[in-house]
């Protein structure tokens, strides 16, 4: 059963969530995360969260925990059923997703429950754009019913699937900020530099100070210097990747507000990558066509 309440975009702006809130049909995901303070985001929502918010913890109920695989691997598809299913998420809720950091972390939550076939949404501006009082009760929601699915495979992509996109030309975005990109900076990961062949497009710059999307023809420009084809084969649908598979889901929201169609995440990121001494390394601007 579908739900009632259609979204009317991947994003959504504070208006919109102002008038939907109490629909019966809507959860509202506080997703705000730290890398330098994981217990942030949670303190944050002790704090004030907007009302009826339920908290969704990166670490815990969006990764697996750092392992072989990178510092933020995709749970079990059953964890990830369970995790939703104890924050009161559903087969037919509605989730918007907000953070404190432009989306990058919302994004995150976002891109698993569309990869599953999900109805949601990241609010544009995050916290910052709403206006309306703060609370700080935690809401009492009923277990919800959270379908276990598997993570499509045309969503994800593995180390070896990057390579192989670069050997046939096909676009993989780095979604780091320049510096960590170019490699005149490392601070997580063991290897400093990005994956050869890869092309710069900071997940920052799909946003204004405000941390609204850029427009639809702002967006298409950025990802088209990466190589991006609107025309392009879904075979050859372009790979996103990041520190740890977070930020690059803002890539790929940014890639649908756009209208340049679905792309595949790298989860295991530079995180995975950089641990593997077997994979090449290159450092520089070369290939980074953002300023």
């Amino acid at each position: 059963m579908a739900p009632r309440l259609e979204l009317p975009a991947p994003v959504v702006n504070a208006a919109w969530l102002t008038e939907h809130l109490d629909d019966p049909d809507l959860v509202v995901a506080d997703v705000r995360w730290s890398l330098a303070a994981p217990d942030a985001g949670r303190l944050a929502y002790g704090s004030g969260h907007i009302p009826d918010a339920v908290f969704v913890d990166l670490d815990s109920d969006l990764s697996a925990g750092a392992g072989a695989h990178g510092r933020h691997p995709l749970p079990a598809s059953g964890a990830f059923a369970a995790a939703m299913s104890g924050r009161g998420i559903g087969d037919d809720s509605v989730v918007v997703a907000y953070d404190d950091a432009g989306g990058s972390v919302a994004a995150r939550l976002w891109w698993m429950l569309d990869a599953l076939g999900h109805h949601a949404a990241v609010l544009e501006g995050g916290i910052r754009s709403w206006t309306g009082p703060l609370s700080t009760d935690v809401p009492d929601r009923p277990v919800a019913r959270f379908s276990e699915k598997p993570w499509p495979a045309d969503a994800v992509a593995d180390a070896d699937a990057v390579a192989e996109a670069i050997e046939r030309g096909v676009p993989v975005i780095d979604a780091r900020a320049p510096e960590r990109f170019r490699g005149d900076e490392e601070p997580v990961d063991p290897r400093a530099g990005h994956i050869p062949g890869a092309v710069n497009v900071p997940w920052s710059g799909n946003v204004d100070a405000d941390h609204r999307f850029l427009p639809a023809g702002l967006l298409t420009d950025r990802f088209a210097a990466a190589g991006v084809d609107p025309a392009g084969d879904e075979k050859d649908m372009p790979i996103v990747y990041c520190g740890s598979g977070v930020t690059a889901c803002h890539d790929v929201l940014a890639l649908r507000v756009a209208g340049l169609g679905p792309a595949r995440l790298y989860v295991g990121s530079w995180s995975e990558w950089s641990s593997d001494p077997d994979r090449p390394v290159a450092t520089g601007d070369e290939e980074n066509n953002q300023p």
